[in-house]
């Protein structure tokens, strides 16, 4: 496994729990050196126990070696990362084919490479090429084979997927896939089998329409704002729709994270490079940074038109609850615009501080909510941790200066926070309080 990132670490962990022999590989000798003493660099639940299960077992292990690692091995994955290309979107390849010459020098017999990364349609056949030119004796074949991970839920979803995706080209291929993932054959987990362009299209078209969802639900929380209907209401309604769906219906400040954002971008890319333009991706990608802008708006006129001078809590800062990554997430346009506009800003969020304080300057890390609503003039969620699902909002309100609520996940309702002494409330397309409500 090249790449002990999310998805490598969290695929290769996982490949070994099914009883394969695994070892990953990573460049950086300071993460190897953390993984060999049982530390696991990012945060997931439950990682840290299986990683330390199959280390014990011997069939997890970790080196800096690749050369090592690819001689001998039945197949490769390449999950290195695939960061949006500054400038133009697209995605960044570098990392993919750099890992494609070094398995081409590193490889003695037949082996399989197999893609793991998210990758532009085509990318396979360029690794393809690109390892036949600078091996032309090598026996191999490349596989697509495209993750569908969330973070927070990464290990049930590699042991419980929805599907696999395996792009193959070649009978010889498929076996060797069929053989690695063998325990979810045998318990009848949904195998899709494709050509290479159509995995890889799966890929983004899944990210997209998942993004297209989010950002759906986020406009129809504006209007909703505006004619007063509830949208925490219009999504169960619509959700109860079996062509629709209730999942990624949940109204808040935005996407964010390691996928949609880049992926969305990446897939826009593509179809402009194809002259065929994916409009809808293009909208949701433009409305998605608009929603997070919109944010600031609410906020501004919960503190009377201008942040400065304001104290401000703020309840989470990673993209989403169960994990650490701050890669995109609302609250990096969000916080800066109450810092800049001279706002003092505490920030609370499990898992979120040691990402967030490279990329959040100027704000103050808490550790305890009650304490650090004291004198505060705004109290802000923006991650739904379940550990923000049921506090004491009386004992926060009675402690703030101003005790006025910006619920941006909707946890809680203008009538909790009411009832609690919060004179101002606001959630996305729900019922809000206004202070003159309220006098």
């Amino acid at each position: 496994m090249i790449g002990t990132g999310y998805v490598g670490l969290v695929s290769g962990v996982c490949f070994s729990d099914f009883g394969h022999n695994v070892i990953c590989v990573d460049k950086n000798p300071d993460k190897i050196a953390m993984l060999e003493a049982g530390r696991v660099p990012i945060y997931e639940p439950g990682l840290d126990a299986v990683m330390a299960r199959n280390v014990t077992a011997g069939r997890l292990s970790f080196s800096g070696d690749l050369a090592q690692a690819v001689d001998g091995a039945d197949a490769v994955f390449i999950a290195v990362g695939t960061p949006s290309r500054r400038g133009d979107h697209h995605a960044d390849l570098s990392y993919v084919m750099a890992a494609a010459q070094e398995i081409a020098a590193a490889a003695t017999g037949y082996i399989v490479v197999v893609t793991k990364s998210t990758v532009p349609v085509s990318t396979n056949r360029k690794v393809q090429a690109a390892i036949a030119e600078a091996n032309p004796n090598l026996e191999f074949d490349v596989v697509s084979n495209p993750e569908f991970l969330r973070e927070g839920s990464a290990i049930n979803d590699f042991m419980m997927p929805d599907r696999v995706v395996v792009g193959v080209e070649t009978e010889r291929a498929r076996k060797v896939m069929a053989e690695i993932y063998r325990p979810l054959y045998l318990r009848d987990f949904p195998i899709v089998t494709t050509d290479l362009e159509s995995a890889e299209m799966i890929k983004y078209a899944a990210n997209a329409f998942l993004a297209t969802k989010i950002t759906f639900i986020n406009e129809i929380a504006a209007l909703c704002e505006k004619v007063g209907a509830d949208v925490k209401q219009v999504a169960k309604g619509i959700g109860m729709d079996g062509r629709i769906g209730n999942k990624f219906l949940h109204a808040g400040p935005g996407y964010g994270g390691s996928c949609f954002p880049k992926d969305t971008r990446a897939l826009a890319r593509i179809g402009q490079e194809h002259a065929s333009p994916l409009q809808i991706v293009e909208a949701v990608v433009k409305v998605n940074e608009e929603v997070k802008r919109r944010m600031i708006d609410k906020l501004l006129d919960l503190c009377d038109g201008s942040f400065n001078g304001k104290t401000v809590l703020v309840l989470g800062v990673t993209f989403k609850p169960n994990t650490d990554d701050m890669r995109d997430a609302p609250a990096l346009t969000i916080i800066p615009a109450m810092v800049g506009g001279g706002a003092k800003v505490r920030v609370i969020d499990p898992q979120g501080r040691q990402e967030g304080e490279a990329l959040l300057p100027g704000v103050e890390w808490v550790s305890d909510v009650y304490t650090a609503a004291e004198g505060a003039d705004l109290l802000v969620t923006l991650t739904q941790w379940n550990e923000f699902r049921a506090l004491e909002l009386s004992r926060i309100a009675s402690s703030m200066a101003v005790p006025r609520m910006a619920d941006l996940r909707n946890i809680y309702s203008a009538e909790a926070a009411a009832e609690a002494g919060f004179v101002a409330y606001d959630g996305i397309g729900r019922p809000r309080i206004a202070e003159r409500d309220a006098v």
